[in-house]
């Protein structure tokens, strides 16, 4: 007798079977209350989150570019002008971003 290697075995298909009836009886939310819970959630109303919040301003020093000094164009770091390789269509680059 032949038999057909691919043809799902009975005891396996009763399980699932089983299972599909399972989730489908089960308490499963609908898209609406899904939704609904998930806009609830982004409120922040009410929500006290770790940490203290500082309402303050950051103070950065800003210096300038001295003459010694370029940007490289392709990583965009200062770099000293000992470390320049290149100059191609006005733009300066780094020893570590040589093309």
């Amino acid at each position: 007798m032949a038999t057909d290697y691919d043809e799902v075995r009975s005891d396996v298909k009763e399980v699932q079977e089983r299972s599909l009836e399972a989730l489908r009886t089960a308490n499963t939310p609908d898209a609406r209350s899904v939704v609904s819970e998930l806009d609830e959630a982004d409120t922040v109303d009410g929500l006290n989150l770790p940490g203290d919040f500082i309402a303050e301003e950051l103070i950065v020093e800003v210096i300038p570019q001295k003459e010694d000094e370029f940007i490289c164009y392709s990583c965009f770091l200062v770099r000293h002008r000992s470390q320049m390789v290149k100059e191609k269509d006005g733009h300066a680059y780094c020893i570590e971003c040589e093309d």
